[in-house]
């Protein structure tokens, strides 16, 4: 569904991503494991292809398709979307019309607003009347947002976990929606450092010093990641000695 092919990025004259080659299946959850400064949430903008990420070399491949020269939009209109570390405030719009708006061009069997809200752990009669403003928690527009996400009912979904994400949601709550996209035939792209998280994968990649190093079952990935990763100033160098 997406490939990965050969991509490099160079920020601020800094290497930042190299030899990166990775892929997701159809409908697959996948995990991107590692530690803080390796360069995850840079995939997932190089990815989405926001600006300041797009001259990258190599290839990305959508459903067969190269979508290296393609703007944020465009990959958006062909069913890629993600869930920011720092959800946004939109003043002016109810919950309810937030989540209206995320359902424009979904699938027909996308889910409703409230099921969608249901998803996340939050009563729709409380909520859908709500302002999306500075009156909700961190914790509820993160609910709120990656409610939104279900409504698109997108190809592929990218979470990008930020360190406090899990503590606000609960990990229950993170569980749940990921399984309810997989269902809903969504590919999903988890990127974290939480091992707990991680294991729920099909399939999981351990990312260091801006490549992937190992790509396979959750748990032999999260062991790896465990014993032979670090936090680093960005980016890390990959600990090669001794793996097996």
């Amino acid at each position: 569904m997406l490939r990965l092919e050969n991509v490099s990025l160079e920020l601020g004259g800094k290497r930042i991503l190299h030899d990166l080659n990775f892929e997701t299946r159809p409908g697959e959850i996948h995990s991107i494991l590692g530690a803080n400064g390796t360069g995850k949430s840079t995939l997932a903008s190089v990815i989405l292809g926001l600006g300041g990420y797009r001259d990258i070399g190599g290839r990305i491949l959508f459903h067969g398709e190269d979508i290296t020269a393609l703007g944020v939009s465009e990959r958006a209109q062909r069913g890629i979307t993600m869930a920011w570390q720092e959800p946004a405030r939109f003043e002016g719009l109810s919950v309810g019309e937030y989540l209206a708006i995320g359902r424009r061009g979904a699938r027909g069997d996308a889910p409703d607003p409230a099921e969608c809200l249901l998803k996340v752990g939050l009563a729709p009669a409380s909520y859908l009347a709500r302002a999306v403003d500075a009156t909700l928690s961190g914790g509820e527009r993160k609910r709120i947002e990656l409610a939104s996400l279900l409504s698109m009912a997108p190809k592929l979904a990218i979470l990008d976990e930020p360190d406090s994400g899990i503590d606000a949601l609960s990990i229950d709550c993170v569980v749940e929606v990921i399984r309810t996209f997989s269902r809903n035939g969504t590919t999903v792209l988890l990127i974290t450092h939480h091992e707990e998280v991680a294991e729920i994968a099909d399939r999981a990649s351990s990312l260091c010093g801006g490549t992937v190093l190992k790509t396979g079952d959750p748990v032999a990935v999260a062991r790896f990641f465990r014993n032979h990763c670090q936090e680093c100033l960005h980016v890390n160098v990959p600990q090669l000695g001794g793996l097996e």
